[in-house]
């Protein structure tokens, strides 16, 4: 088992990481930026570093001032979180290469999972189903680019094959279009993420976003933990996350799930990753995957009883996969709400001192952050300051006990997007499960929220 573990992050990963460790004896050093010496997981590991001043490019982002931390330290390894470097393969590459175990995958799948025209290509040698297009990147031939496009079927949609998060793409509906959008495109993907290759797929107009975990040792053992539903989105971001996925049959997950446990097993991966998925019409279409812990984790974990953050623990000390996939047994339903530092209607950020904090509680609530009364939120990262989960014998009772939860929940100072869950888990499409990616959106703009 490892000894000591450096935190490469903050925030409530930080402190669901540490509290993993704690758990198997292992000792923490949380590095911090300036503005986080104050953080809780800061307080509780056994040793601290800062690593520089408030701005991430300048401390989350460091990598000579993290891997200098590990060796003051004497740290035998390093988790990334989420976010920040968790999927910068040069990051896990320059890890490894200074004598420290990267608690992920290798710097090479990374890659090959980071770049989506390779992810895709990986995916179909493996038999995983994925959305038709292209396939490779797109080529400097107009003709072949027109003649790509009426084979895949409009409308299709001109992606960045480094992009994410929503940015670098483009919907195009007619042929006139074509040549126009994928010239932008590119151009966007040069700015945005240094890398000017696009490709094609079909846009698929009502999909569901389905995820699939799965854990591998990289030693040929991988299991899948089912699926969840991420459908509920804002700009691309995910807002509210459950598990299982409604509507979604014990056929279908199966089916889905050992097609991406042999891509593990094809692409050698170890630790914990996700594969994301479009559903529609009883059809699974791959399109990325995150080769990391997600936020949305905490589901997972509830309806299987599996502690994904400890066996990425153990794995990175080189153990076997202890679980097998009869071991895997999906019981019940857990739903988790993004709490964010942001008004519930403009979404505005709202950093500042948290005055007054108090946390549910009751029956299958779980709540995930790092804030406390006296926190001061900054201004300077992402606005996700909890996570509120709640898990029930069934879809029913988790949302019961989730608005509980919300109406229960107080924290004075600064503004959060509660009363937005509240709304999203009051609504009669919600209610009814099964919205595809478009209706949070939709659900917003009806209300005349945000921008």
């Amino acid at each position: 088992m490892l000894k000591k573990v450096l935190i490469a992050n903050r925030g409530e990963i930080a402190l669901r990481i540490l509290r993993a460790c704690k758990e198997l004896g292992i000792q923490t050093v949380a590095v911090h930026s300036t503005a986080d010496k104050d953080l809780k997981h800061v307080r509780l590991a056994d040793e601290s570093v800062c690593i520089g001043p408030a701005a991430p490019g300048a401390s989350y982002l460091n990598v000579p001032s993290i891997i200098a931390a590990a060796e003051l330290t004497n740290a035998d390894a390093i988790h990334p979180g989420y976010g920040f470097l968790a999927e910068n393969a040069d990051f896990a590459e320059q890890v490894e290469s200074s004598g420290f175990i990267f608690i992920g995958p290798k710097a090479d799948t990374i890659r090959i999972m980071g770049d989506k025209v390779s992810a895709k290509k990986a995916m179909i040698e493996a038999g995983v189903p994925c959305v038709p297009g292209s396939g490779d990147a797109l080529s400097d031939d107009k003709e072949e680019n027109l003649r790509l496009a009426r084979e895949v079927g409009y409308p299709i949609i001109v992606k960045a094959s480094g992009g994410g998060g929503g940015r670098g793409m483009r919907v195009v509906e007619s042929e006139k279009d074509l040549l126009r959008s994928i010239e932008l495109t590119k151009s966007e993907a040069l700015a945005a993420f240094g890398n000017p290759e696009v490709y094609m797929e079909r846009y698929l107009e009502k999909p569901r976003h389905i995820e699939i975990q799965v854990l591998a040792d990289g030693q040929g053992h991988a299991i899948h933990l089912g699926e969840r539903d991420c459908s509920l989105q804002r700009r691309h971001q995910k807002v509210v996350e459950e598990a299982p996925a409604p509507g979604i049959t014990a056929e279908e997950r199966a089916q889905i799930g050992e097609a991406c446990v042999a891509a593990c097993k094809r692409i050698n991966y170890r630790g914990a990753g996700t594969f994301e998925f479009l559903y529609e019409n009883g059809e699974f279409f791959f399109i990325e995957m995150n080769t990391r812990i997600q936020v949305e984790h905490p589901v997972t974990e509830l309806i299987t009883g599996v502690d994904l953050v400890r066996e990425q623990l153990k794995i990175a000390s080189g153990e076997p996969l202890s679980l097998t996939q009869d071991d895997i047994q999906i019981e019940g339903h857990a739903i988790e709400c993004r709490i964010n530092a942001e008004h519930p209607e403009t979404f505005v950020p709202s950093p500042g001192t948290i005055t007054t904090y108090h946390p549910p509680g009751g029956p299958g609530i779980r709540i995930d952050t790092h804030i406390y009364t006296g926190y001061r939120v900054p201004p300077y990262y992402d606005s996700m300051i909890a996570k509120i989960i709640a898990y029930g014998p069934t879809r029913e009772m988790a949302i019961a006990r989730l608005k509980n939860a919300l109406q229960e929940l107080v924290i004075e100072g600064i503004n959060t997007n509660a009363e937005l869950h509240l709304r999203i888990l009051n609504d009669p499409g919600f209610l009814k499960g099964g919205m595809d990616i478009h209706y949070l959106e939709k659900m917003l703009k009806e209300a005349k929220i945000g921008a």
